[in-house]
This record gives C-alpha cells, structure tokens and sequence, in this order.
C-alpha cells in the first residue's frame, strides 16, 4: 500500500535528505548543483539527491523538506528547457498558498549582468515558491559571469552561508559540517561512469556505422553530459555552397556570408528559426589528446552511467550498435581544444598528480582562496582542456573522470538571414569569425566559426545542422514592422526583408523601418547593396511603401552615433508606426545595446504621446505582453 503524505512527509523528515534540483542549460548550473551535492555529503547528510528539473515530478513537492534549487538564465530571461516543464506545474492555479508549507527551499542562480533580465528564472522561481508557502533557508544567491571569478565569485559565501543556515535548522542534516571546507578531509568518489573497451577485432566489421548522422547520434546519445540536452542525430547534413567575407580585407571585423543547402531533399524552416551546428574539432587536438591520456584511438566503447551498471553485456542495451570508437566519441563529445574546464576539474586532477608540486597547485586552484588565481590562469586565459592537462604532465586520469568533467562539445545557434521564400533549399548565415586576446596576449579563436571560414564551398563538407525555433516569431504580413539590428544583429532581419519582398508580390505588406548600425560605411556595413536596393522604387524599405533605411556609423564622425540616435532623430514616423499596430523587433549583442535601445524607444513615446518614463515602460511592457515586442541577443 503507497505511504499516505503524513508518512511520507515524516519519513523525509527522519531521513535527514536534502533535495537539489538544477535546470542547467549550458552545464554550468549542473556542476553547481553537483558541487552542493558533494559538499552536503561531506558533511555528513546521509540522503542527498542531485536531480534535474526534468527528473522530478513535481507534485512531490510538498513531501520534501529541503531543497536546493540551482537555476540558470537564458536568452531574455527565458527558463533552461529542462525546467519548463516544472515551471509551468508550479503555475497551476489550484496550487494553494499552503501548498508547500513545512518546506524549507534555497535558490541559487547564474546568470549575467550584461543582459536586461538578469537571473530572471531564478528569481520568479524563489518568489513563486514563498507565494506557494515555502520558506527560505537563506536570501536567493545571484551568480554574475561578469564578475571577476565568474559565478563562484557568488557561489562560494552562498554556500558557506547556506551550510551555516541549515545546521542551525536542524543540527542531525550535516552532523559533520565542519567538515565542509576543511581540506585535509577532501576525499575522492568514484567516477559517475563505467568504461568499457573493446579491441577493434572484437566488433564485427558489419556492425561498425558508415552513416555519419548516425554516427554523431551513436557518440552523443552516449555521452553522460549530453543525455538531457541533445537532439539525437542531426536532421540535416547541410553543403556549404558560398563562403565570401562581408567586411573589408582591412578590418578589425571579420563577418562571413554563409550559404549551405542539402544536396538529397528540401530544408524546411520559418523565417526567424535558428541554426545549430556541430562544430568539428581540429584532428590534430584530438590525436594530442589521445596521445596525452595514453588512450587507444582505434578500440571500441560503451560508456554507462553507474546506475546502469547491473545491466548484463548480453542485454539489448549492450548491443554492438551501441559500440563507438574511442576517436570518434573524443571527436564529437568532448570539447578537448575550446571550452575551459571547470574548478572540479583541477579538484579531481590533484589526487592523481605525483609530482608534489603540480599536487599543491592544483590543490590550490581547488582551494576557496586560489579561486581568483585559478579564474586568471583557466577562464580569463580561455585555458582548454587539453593544454590544462599538458601544464601537469605528472596527471594521468582516469578515461572515466575525463569523460566525466571534460565539458561538452556543444552545438553552436546562429540566426538564419534567408527566408525560405527566396531561398527554398538554402539556409544563409551570417557570421562574425571570432578571435580575440588574452590578458597575456595569447590569440584565441572562436571554434564553430573559425571551422566554418575555412570549409571549401562545394567539397566534401557535410555540416551536422538542426533547426531550431527563434525567439522573433514570423510577423503577419499585413503588421508594420520596426527592424533594429546593428553588425550581425542585421541577420535575422534579412531574413525577414526578403520575406516581405516575397510576399509583396502576391499580396499587400504593411511598412518596414530598419534601423542598422556599425562603425565604417567602408569596412564593415554588411550587406550594403541589398539593404540599399530594398529602398529604393518600390522595395519593402522604400518611403513610397511607407518604410525606411536608417544607418548609423559610429566612427565616420568625431561624435559617435548608434542606432538608439537615429531611432530618436526618427521619433515621429516610428510613434506613427507603433500607433498603426507595429511589431519592434530588436537583434544583436547582448550587452548595452538593447538596453540602450529600449530606452531611445521609452523617449519617443514620452516625447510624442507627452507621458512620463515610468508610463512609456508600461507601454512598452504591454506591447511585449502582447507579443510585438521581441529580443534575441547573444554575447
């Protein structure tokens, strides 16, 4: 017979457990939520669960009595997938303000400043929980990747406070608390994962993929990091057919046109969808990384998490499709030469350095107080995984912990810039092939877009791709539209330019203002004849239609102008657009400029409606409600 919820409740309660549940879209907010578990442990609490959000069934709720929650933010304030599903339980209507009462919950979030809504789904996640009865342990923790240490620079007194809160709670959940942070008692787990290996003559030759999606679907499906965030194979294995630079040979701005199509059947997709691609990785980091592991490239895997240990090699799950090659998997799982490894990472390398000296360095960077050093030498040095490993040549772990903490090899979005009315089996991007320099002056290089500048259009270049739904929904044709998109941010909206011009032929369109924006009319104004021939005759941004081209060059004049002045200069015909029922959509980067955007918008409303800042926010604010108001920013 099932416990009532009164047994339930006491059996919680008596066996002391603690709850932290994560909704992680890039993995960070996994690995915090990971170092909670671990830490709790340490202490001595007996029941500890590290679960995500998709993991859980909510209506369980009520029956815990500590939970930690571990919430990052994406986009323009948007919730991580994983915790869209729990976000909308927590919304029902019949969820009394009693609902969680006798529950003690802690919100942590990570986020960054540079964007408007900062740590939004972390804090409507902690007012909901109060407003459903639940009460805090401490004051919501806001991790900020801008500052100095990343959002550890938060998290650790979050935790040292969290820790202190709940033992004077109820003393019996971390019997050993002091124990927490003293180093001396540090000890290593087991790994999460269970590698086994094959010699290549053990799999049968008929048994081995040929087909690249299911290829790529084989490796990722396996990998323990990307179980709850991939798609599985990739719908479309896409052919660069052009490749040509949009800004000038001279410029510090390097932006790429892009034109990829699938030679076998047709794209579908809307205009504002986005692409994400798997970037492939350099074969030379993959053989150095292999090399410095002491791994065979040509054995055969399968990788189980622990919890699946019990399963006999004789079971279906065991099959030899589930078998790939240690190369492959490295290759299309693991990011070994882009992304930088986590502080854990360098926790775990220490017990297995014997050079004493790489041990207390390593030990260090673990420490609370080498976190600063250890943000300088891995983050702000973009520091990968492989040269992390090649800087302690004494270290020799595990395959099983590398799988474990190398961070994922991640698909990369781009905004599609064609429409499918033009361009029915072609997706065009246009992309800014990053590079930048460290504080100690070394050069570094974005990876999907440094490999996509270098395909040969038209060879033997297959590009993984997935279409995904964008955050600037498709508009009516019949609805005005008011474009802000300055440097890359210009891509989506020419998608949505050809669109209109598209449809123009066959029906009436409402009017188009678009405000772009860069520093040299020479260098780096993407673009330029197609924008310039929409405006003129009849085109969709011409003023015979109503519509409107405004380009601000920030460095062609002593004083700089950006798209926020001209959006003011043009104050008039933009409150005009807005009263006759406009869409404003704003796109590019994610630090100032939609901010600064926005309020160039709230002082054309003060400014011709003759209302106050606080009333121009509301309005805008409703034309969001609404869903005419749309942002997509990236950093």
């Amino acid at each position: 017979m099932a416990p009532s919820a009164a047994e339930a409740d006491s059996a919680a309660s008596s066996s002391g457990r603690l709850l932290v549940l994560y909704a992680s879209q890039t993995g960070n907010a996994m690995d915090a939520a990971e170092r909670v578990g671990r830490e709790a442990e340490r202490g001595g609490c007996t029941a500890v669960d590290v679960l995500s959000m998709d993991g859980f069934d909510p209506s369980r709720l009520p029956s815990e009595r500590f939970v930690v929650f571990v919430v990052s933010t994406t986009g323009q304030g948007d919730p991580p997938d994983s915790m869209k599903g729990f976000w909308r339980y927590l919304l029902r209507k019949d969820l009394g303000a009693q609902w969680l009462e006798g529950v003690r919950h802690a919100v942590f979030g990570l986020g960054d400043s540079g964007y408007q809504k900062y740590n939004f789904a972390a804090k409507k996640l902690d007012r909901r929980l109060s407003h459903l009865g639940a009460e805090q342990v401490i004051e919501i923790g806001l991790g900020d990747d801008q500052h100095p240490s990343g959002y550890e620079g938060a998290l650790d007194p979050w935790l040292l406070s969290l820790w202190k809160s709940l033992n004077e709670t109820n003393q019996s959940l971390l019997p050993r608390v002091s124990d927490i942070n003293d180093p001396n008692l540090s000890t290593l787990g087991d790994p999460k994962v269970h590698v086994i290996y094959y010699s290549s003559n053990e799999v049968p030759q008929d048994s081995i993929l040929s087909d690249p999606n299911k290829i790529i679907n084989s490796a990722r499906t396996m990998s323990p990091a990307l179980q709850f965030h991939d798609d599985g194979g990739p719908p479309y294995m896409l052919q660069m057919v052009a490749n040509q630079r949009l800004t000038e040979e001279g410029s510090d701005r390097h932006v790429r046109h892009f034109e990829l199509e699938d030679p076998s059947s047709a794209i579908s997709y809307k205009t504002g969808d986005a692409l994400e691609i798997l970037p492939s990785q350099n074969p030379s980091a993959v053989d150095a990384f292999i090399e410095r592991c002491n791994l065979d490239p040509d054995c055969y895997i399968t990788i189980r998490g622990k919890s699946e240990d019990k399963i006999s090699n004789g079971s279906a799950v065991s099959s030899l499709m589930d078998r790939t090659k240690l190369k492959t998997f490295v290759a299309l799982t693991m990011d070994i030469a882009s992304a930088s490894p986590r502080r854990y990472f360098f926790e775990v390398m220490s017990f297995f350095a014997t050079a004493e000296h790489e041990k207390e360095k390593l030990q260090y960077f673990a420490s609370p107080e080498g976190r600063d050093d250890l943000y300088q030498y891995n983050q702000k040095e973009s520091r990968t995984v492989l040269e992390v490993l090649e800087d302690f040549p004494s270290v020799q772990m595990p395959f099983e912990w590398l799988v474990q903490l190398t961070p994922p090899l991640k698909k990369r979005a781009f905004s599609i810039s064609s429409s499918p009315l033009a361009h029915p089996n072609q997706i065009h991007l246009t992309v800014s092939i990053v590079s930048w320099l460290t504080p100690f002056k070394r050069t570094r290089h974005g990876l999907c877009s440094t490999w996509l500048a270098g395909l040969n259009p038209r060879k033997d270049n297959l590009i993984p791709c997935w279409i995904r739904q964008g955050s600037l929904p498709p508009p009516h044709p019949s609805v005005p539209l008011v474009l802000i998109g300055p440097g890359t941010g210009c891509a989506p909206f020419r998608a949505f330019v050809e669109e209109r011009a598209a449809q123009s032929v066959a029906e009436p369109t409402a009017p188009v203002l678009f405000f772009f924006g860069c520093r040299n009319e020479d260098n780096d104004f993407l673009y330029k004849d197609f924008w310039l021939a929409h405006a003129q005759d009849e085109g969709v941004l011409s003023s015979k239609k109503g519509g409107g081209l405004f380009v601000a060059f920030s460095r062609d004049q002593p004083q700089k102008v950006y798209v926020q002045h001209k959006i003011k200069e043009q104050s008039a015909r933009v409150w005009n657009l807005l009263l006759s029922g406009a869409a404003v959509y704003i796109a590019g980067s994610s630090t100032k400029m939609p901010a600064d955007v926005t309020a160039a918008l709230e002082e054309v409303i003060c400014k011709e409606q003759g209302v106050k800042k606080e009333d121009a926010s509301k309005w805008l604010r409703a034309l969001e409600r609404a869903g005419r108001f749309n942002i997509e920013t990236w950093s």
